[in-house]
């Protein structure tokens, strides 16, 4: 089996071999439909535990908490926490069971495709106008506009220091050009 394509794939690939191992030998090859039953397979935390409870059984037992839904549930002002384990209950109060699995993909695929990290799309985002951090795209591009203009000036004063540092360097050794024949000619009377 490879997974190359992925980051910690030998780790990963060790925790499928483990989990497949024991789905065998304590499930008779079923996959378990609880969530403590699938947290204590090798590699599963609660996250895939939701994910396999929410998309393949049907069960919302939780509410899948990857980084997309972090980021969003703090910039939708759901949860001010970092922590999945304390973001998770906080959302599960806010949305009606029936919906956990659906809310969990409906803010990952807005975290993937209009909310990003680092540059999120307010402008053509439908949930902008109920959004507390609505604007935020703007303002990281204002910020990294103030950035590049502070670095342009660091350069520019750099440079000019580095020009006027030549220009001094170059003046005085056209000043001690200049003296040492006339130090010469002192010596020489």
């Amino acid at each position: 089996m490879q997974i190359h394509s992925t980051g910690f794939f030998r780790n990963k690939a060790k925790h499928i071999i483990g989990m497949a191992q024991a789905v065998v030998a304590h499930h008779g090859g079923v996959i378990p439909d609880t969530m403590d039953a699938l947290c204590a397979l090798p590699g599963v935390a609660r996250k895939t535990a939701n994910v396999v409870l929410g998309c393949a059984l049907g069960k919302n037992e939780g509410i899948v908490v990857d980084t997309h839904v972090t980021r969003l549930a703090q910039r939708l002002g759901f949860t001010k926490e970092t922590d999945p384990s304390k973001i998770e209950p906080e959302l599960m109060k806010l949305v009606p069971r029936d919906d956990w699995a659906k809310f969990a993909h409906r803010l990952i695929w807005l975290g993937r495709r209009v909310c990003d990290a680092k540059k999120p799309d307010c402008e053509h985002c439908a949930i902008a106008p109920l959004c507390p951090s609505a604007g935020l795209g703007q303002a990281i591009e204002q910020a990294r506009a103030v950035n590049r203009q502070a670095k342009q000036q660091a350069k520019a004063t750099e440079k000019s220091k580095g020009v006027k540092a030549a220009a001094k360097t170059k003046a005085k050794t056209k000043a001690k050009v200049k003296a040492k024949p006339v130090a010469k000619r002192r010596g020489a009377r």
